[in-house]
């Protein structure tokens, strides 16, 4: 029987405005960010242009998903990630724009 390998994803509506914050203040992370806003399909962990390690890389991903930024999940053995846009505006109202929109600057 095959279990499920989908990570937990928490409701936003448990999620504090510090939590998101501390999330966003990593350059990284707000690479992350940046680069699923601007995409057009759901990007593989591998597919991100970082410049971290595996295991850094997926400790930023964790931290994006404990935060409620992020959601992952598996097609085959990819797990692939999408940005929560539609359930995040709703619980931060235009805090993804701003970020997005202030170039991500480190």
């Amino acid at each position: 029987m095959e279990t499920d390998r989908t990570p937990d994803h928490p409701d936003l509506r448990g999620v504090t405005l510090q939590k998101v914050l501390e999330a966003l203040v990593d350059p990284v992370r707000r690479r992350i960010v940046g680069q699923l806003s601007d995409a057009a399909d759901d990007i593989s962990c591998g597919g991100f242009d970082i410049s971290v390690s595996k295991s850094t890389a997926t400790h930023h991903f964790r931290v994006l998903r404990e935060a409620g930024l992020i959601r992952q999940y598996y097609v085959g053995t990819a797990r692939l990630n999408t940005l929560r846009r539609a359930e995040f505006d709703e619980a931060f109202p235009g805090l993804l724009d701003a970020v997005v929109g202030a170039g991500l600057r480190p």
